[in-house]
């Protein structure tokens, strides 16, 4: 019935992925008070009164410093399963993962000669 053989789990998985959100939105417009008058029109900062305009301009270096964060985060993440598996996937995958772990670094020695891991 099923045309890949041991992804069963899988499918469930991304079936229960895709309802979790969609859950929540429908939970949260059931659920929400429908009436937006006097205090609950404002802005909601810190507990405090928002103080001037909402368009302020950040320095660009903060995006670019979470960028890089996220950028190796999420590269760092695909590691894991290589380093689960270690045993099972013998000597071509271990060079393909030094490939990979050089151009984590060639990215990182660029951002960092490029200043994007300087705060100040």
């Amino acid at each position: 019935m099923f045309s890949l053989p041991g992804y069963e789990y899988f499918l469930g998985f991304l079936i229960i992925a895709a309802a979790v959100p969609i859950l929540a939105l429908v939970t949260n417009i059931i659920v929400a008070p429908k009436g937006r008058n006097g205090e609950r029109k404002l802005t909601y900062e810190s507990g405090m009164e928002p103080i001037g305009g909402a368009w302020i301009q950040f320095n660009i270096r903060y995006y670019m410093f979470a960028l890089v964060f996220v950028i190796f985060d999420v590269e760092t993440v695909f590691l894991y399963p290589w380093a689960v598996a270690f045993n099972k996937l013998g000597l071509l995958a271990f060079i393909e993962a030094l490939i990979f772990i050089a151009i984590l670094v060639i990215a990182l020695a660029y951002a960092w000669r490029k200043g994007a891991l300087e705060w100040s």
